[in-house]
């Protein structure tokens, strides 16, 4: 942890000495190209603000997957104008007498400065969210699936039917009980048409890809129906 400390302080101290001989040489070609008084003191925050003003905005644009041509021009701008005065104050450049072109550059700078960090403020962050295109709407009504209570179960039937064969005869069963004994199927229950469709298309795809014949049961659990709807899927099949 305290090492970690000591590296950061190392970074903001360099960070302060740079930007304290970044202001300075900025400061003093201003003064040099005929900016005197306070003038001089606002060319170097305007060009240190523009900097970080267009970086900033730079790495926001190619995080979020944009091009980040506009803001990268600006850096590259005020960097240039940064390294500029650096350099023209080294002795390179006599302080007092400054070029012409320099003095037109120095002075145009606040116009440019300002023009740079409108376009930076006004810049859409984000992408505007595509328009959804409206669809039209199917005028398609639920179909009824009758509940699984309207349909008799052939399981509801008396413990005497459930038992075994006894040894009467069958003429000596009673007739109600004889009548119970006897398979009786549920009566199927009319679908809907759009599941009469849908039914229909399940078992021809399950005839092209098989060669079998479709299972009613099968059909009828691929189209959400209760167990009590496989005869009505029977019918139809």
């Amino acid at each position: 942890m305290r090492a970690q400390l000591s590296r950061v302080d190392a970074v903001i101290v360099q960070a302060v000495i740079a930007g304290a001989l970044s202001f300075s040489h900025l400061h003093d070609l201003a003064d040099a190209a005929g900016q005197g008084g306070w003038k001089a003191w606002a060319y170097p925050v305007s060009v240190d603000l523009l900097l970080v003003a267009a970086w900033r905005r730079m790495r926001e644009q190619q995080r979020a997957g944009q091009l980040a041509g506009g803001p990268r021009l600006w850096f590259l701008i005020a960097l240039a104008a940064s390294l500029g005065a650096n350099i023209a104050t080294a002795g390179l450049l006599d302080l007092d007498d400054v070029p012409a072109s320099l003095r037109v550059v120095v002075a145009g700078w606040p116009a440019v400065a300002f023009f740079g960090g409108t376009l930076l403020a006004h810049t859409p962050r984000t992408p505007d969210a595509p328009t959804a295109t409206a669809t039209p709407e199917t005028n398609t009504e639920p179909a009824h699936v009758p509940a699984a209570g309207d349909v008799p179960e052939r399981d509801a039937l008396p413990a005497l039917v459930t038992a075994p064969d006894s040894d009467l005869e069958p003429s000596a069963i009673p007739e109600p009980v004889a009548a119970l004994r006897a398979p009786t199927l549920a009566p199927a229950v009319a679908l809907p048409p759009a599941l009469v469709d849908r039914a229909q298309a399940l078992a021809e795809e399950h005839r092209a890809t098989t060669g079998l014949a479709p299972d009613p049961d099968a059909v009828r659990a691929r189209l959400g129906l209760p167990p009590s709807m496989t005869p009505s899927v029977a019918a139809h099949l």
